[in-house]
């Protein structure tokens, strides 16, 4: 677990032991104690944490821009925490703005240690750009305010492959702002602990390994007695035995305990919850997203599961899928659009599933 989740575990518990048991810490002998820090209700306010931030690939790689921002201490309530994303085609100057003309994949990011060896990517939202156009998002965070305190670095990403000048656009600006609204929240997060960082993997590939990092044991501290689970998950790949992973529908099972959530992961809403009037061909149902669209997380209650002071083992797993269009299959077969098994980084693409996840603990 990342340091500064231990320390707001520290942080939370500690007050909590000396508000119930009236313990103080101060010593008979010390002529001085430093002032108890309580949880107070924040006030209210807008922080901006990207602004036209202009994200491309080009003379310089920017596909990945951090920033630097301060949050409210943990000890700040707050009752409601609502994240402001906002695409738009970057202002050059007098130049005609022209958003990025493909459909990319990106996501934004609490990122530990950032630049060092030990850097630790926390990602918390998932999206996918429009078509030629910019699009506007406003999404509830509240569950996740543990997650935006104190002193961060923030990422976004973007997977564009052009630039100021380029045919095909000049990227995308990009900007992102928390309204924070002071009070108790209906339920009080105090901690978030991620339980997958994002990655990749193969899927339908007997020869490799379905998912490694599908399973993991959490300690459970002291005084945590409900818990949600947030799933980011997105099927990307074409061409292959049953137009895997983008275009197939499979079943996702994550288990919490004893627990058992299974979820089809796909998106039937895309002419519905899409920008509208974009390019390309944003209208067909996806694996879990849609071009233009924020990928909606999937959320399991697993208080049941949470039990104070004890191991939490999570997993996560997806129906079984051989793809039979693929480079080394001894029956090549199954080729949704005939090209053949190679991989053409184009109609045939290799199906792979990007997961991560974080754990929300409550009061």
């Amino acid at each position: 677990m990342p340091s500064r989740f231990r320390l707001i575990f520290a942080l939370l518990f500690s007050l909590a032991t000396v508000n119930c048991l009236g313990i103080s810490d101060s010593d008979d002998n010390a002529e001085e104690t430093a002032p108890e820090e309580t949880t107070v209700i924040g006030e209210d306010e807008i922080i901006s944490v990207f602004a036209a931030e202009h994200v491309y690939f080009g003379d310089e790689n920017r596909r990945s821009v951090d920033k630097e921002i301060t949050f409210p201490p943990a000890s700040h309530l707050y009752e409601s925490v609502l994240m402001t994303f906002k695409l738009s085609c970057p202002a050059l100057g007098g130049l005609t703005n022209r958003c990025d003309a493909w459909d990319r994949y990106g996501w934004l990011a609490i990122v530990e240690n950032a630049g060092a060896e030990d850097e630790e990517v926390i990602e918390f939202w998932r999206y996918i750009t429009p078509y030629g156009v910019g699009g506007e998002w406003t999404v509830d965070m509240t569950d996740l305010r543990p997650l935006f305190s104190g002193d961060l670095t923030f990422r976004v990403f973007i997977d564009t492959w052009v630039g100021p000048g380029h045919e095909a656009g000049d990227g995308w600006a990009v900007d992102v702002s928390f309204d924070m609204k002071g009070g108790t929240p209906e339920n009080e997060p105090i901690a978030v602990v991620p339980v997958w960082t994002s990655h990749s993997f193969v899927y339908g590939d007997p020869n490799v390994s379905v998912n490694p990092a599908a399973e993991t044991t959490l300690a459970v501290p002291e005084g945590a007695t409900k818990g949600t689970l947030r799933v980011l998950v997105t099927g990307h790949g074409q061409g292959n035995a049953e137009n895997c992973a983008e275009f197939c529908t499979k079943t996702h099972t994550i288990t919490a305990g004893a627990l058992s959530r299974p979820k089809l992961i796909w998106r039937d809403d895309c002419s519905e919850t899409a920008v509208p009037n974009q390019l390309g061909n944003w209208e067909y149902d996806r694996a879990g997203w849609c071009p233009g669209a924020y990928v909606y997380p999937w959320v399991e209650d697993i208080s049941s599961a949470v039990k104070s002071g004890e191991d939490l083992t999570i997993a996560y797993s997806v129906a079984p899928y051989v793809n039979t269009c693929r480079p080394d299959s001894e029956n090549c077969e199954g080729c949704v659009f005939g090209t053949g098994c190679d991989y053409n980084g184009n109609s045939h693409t290799e199906p792979k599933y990007v997961l991560s996840g974080l754990l929300t603990l409550y009061k």
